[in-house]
C-alpha cells in the first residue's frame, strides 16, 4: 500500500512538473491567469495615470510643460482605451487635455526638440478617437514643425546641416529619438492619411540604423557612447514597431527597417534573463534587471508576433515570460519599481550601472500600457 502511495505521489509530482514546464514554455498571448490579464493590468495602470498630477522628473514642483514620459503614458492609456472600447476612460483622458485647450495651453511644449515634439502623438490619438478638429490642429502643427526649417532657440549649426540633407532638423543621433520622432510622425499619417509623414520618418530611421546599430543587432546610445543601454534600446525597439505597424510596404526603406528590427529581436532573445527580464546594460550580466526596457522589448515582441513579423513559437514564449515577470514589479499603489531614471548619453560604463532605480516613474508606467494594448490587438 505504501509502495502504491509512493508511486502515485511520484506520478502526481511528475504531472505537476510537466504542467508547469508546459506553462513556462507557452507562447499563448491571449490567455493569462487572473490578475495577469492585459485588461486588468492596463486598467490598473491607466487609472493610476488618470489620478496622477503632471510629473516633473521627480521634482516637487509642477512642470513648465508636459514631459515626454507623461506623453508616452498618456498615449499608451489612450490606445488601451481604444482597444477596450472604454468610453469612460477615453473621457477621463480627454478631460486631462481640456485645460490645455484653454488657459493652460502653455503646458503644450514648443516643438523645437524631439522630447517636446513627441507630445503631438497625444492630440493626434485623441483626434482619431473623437474627431475633434482642435486636437488635429495641435498634433499636425507639431508634426509639421519637426520637418520644417530650423526654428527656435534650440537651433544649432547641426540643425541646418541635417535639414539640408533631408532629415529632421531635430536630429541628434541618440537612440531615444527613434521613438520620439517615429511616434508622432506615424500618428500624423494615421490621423491625416498623408503618407509623407511616415515616409520621412522611415528615411530618418534608416539614417539612425546606419549610424548606431551594431552587428549584434543592438544600438549604442550615441555614436560616441559604446554601451547597450536598456531603455535606449527599448526606445529603438518600440519606435521600429510603431513605424512598421503603419509604414506602407512599398516604401523603399521598409525591407531595411524590417531586417534591422528582426536582427535586434534575435539579439534580445539571447540576452533575456532566465526569469524573463532584461538588464540596465543589456549585455552585462552583472547589471540590474530594469523594468522600462523590459516593457519596451516585450511590446516590440508582442507586436511582431501579432503582425506575423516574428515566429510565434520562438518569440511568443519570450514575450509571455517577460510580461508575467514584469507585472510582478507593480506594487500595491500600481506603480512599477526598478525604473531607470532619466539618462543622458555618457561614455562611462559605471555611469549606467549607477543610475537610480525609481518607483512609479512614467518611463516605466508607459510600456506597461503599450504592452497591454499590444496584447489586446487582433
Amino acid at each position: 500500500m505504501k509502495t502504491n502511495t509512493f508511486f502515485h505521489g511520484l506520478a502526481a509530482a511528475a504531472m505537476l512538473f510537466s504542467a508547469a514546464a508546459a506553462h513556462a514554455q507557452s507562447g499563448d498571448l491571449k490567455k493569462f491567469p487572473k490578475g495577469a490579464t492585459p485588461e486588468e493590468i492596463g486598467q490598473r495602470i491607466a487609472s493610476r495615470f488618470v489620478a496622477s498630477p503632471h510629473p516633473n522628473f521627480g521634482r516637487p514642483v509642477p512642470p513648465r510643460v508636459i514631459t515626454y514620459p507623461e506623453t508616452c503614458t498618456w498615449y499608451g492609456a489612450l490606445t488601451f482605451a481604444k482597444e477596450r472600447n472604454d468610453k469612460a476612460l477615453l473621457q477621463q483622458l480627454a478631460a486631462r487635455f481640456e485645460p490645455l485647450l484653454g488657459a493652460r495651453d502653455t503646458l503644450i511644449p514648443i516643438p523645437d526638440h524631439v522630447d517636446y515634439t513627441v507630445f503631438g502623438s497625444v492630440p493626434l490619438e485623441l483626434y482619431q478617437q473623437t474627431k475633434d478638429p482642435r486636437y488635429l490642429a495641435i498634433g499636425k502643427r507639431m508634426a509639421d514643425k519637426q520637418w520644417g526649417p530650423p526654428e527656435g532657440k534650440r537651433v544649432t549649426e547641426a540643425s541646418h546641416r541635417f535639414y539640408n540633407k533631408g532629415y529632421s532638423w531635430q536630429t541628434r543621433l541618440w537612440i531615444d529619438d527613434m521613438f520620439m520622432i517615429t511616434a508622432v510622425q506615424s500618428q500624423a499619417t494615421r490621423a491625416t492619411g498623408a503618407r509623407s509623414y511616415i515616409d520621412k520618418a522611415a528615411n530618418e530611421m534608416v539614417f539612425y540604423l546606419d549610424s548606431l546599430q551594431k552587428p549584434n543587432g543592438l544600438f549604442y546610445h550615441s555614436p560616441d557612447v559604446p554601451y547597450f543601454w536598456g531603455r535606449g534600446n527599448g526606445w529603438m525597439a518600440a519606435g521600429m514597431s510603431e513605424l512598421l505597424r503603419s509604414v506602407p510596404k512599398d516604401n523603399p526603406n521598409y525591407p531595411r527597417i524590417m531586417a534591422a528590427y528582426k536582427t535586434m529581436m534575435a539579439s534580445l532573445l539571447k540576452y533575456q534573463a532566465e526569469d524573463g527580464m532584461w538588464r540596465q546594460l543589456i549585455d552585462d550580466p552583472q547589471s540590474w534587471p530594469e523594468t522600462s526596457c523590459t516593457g519596451m522589448f516585450t511590446f516590440a515582441m508582442i507586436t511582431g508576433v501579432k503582425n506575423g513579423w516574428l515566429d510565434a513559437k520562438t518569440y511568443g514564449p519570450a514575450a509571455r515570460k517577460a510580461w508575467l515577470k514584469l507585472i510582478t514589479y507593480i506594487n500595491a499603489e500600481n506603480d512599477i519599481t526598478d525604473v531607470c531614471e532619466g539618462t543622458n548619453a555618457k561614455n562611462n560604463h559605471q555611469y549606467y550601472l549607477d543610475r537610480k532605480r525609481l518607483t512609479g516613474d512614467m518611463h516605466g508606467q508607459a510600456p506597461l500600457l503599450w504592452c497591454a494594448t499590444a496584447l489586446l490587438r487582433k
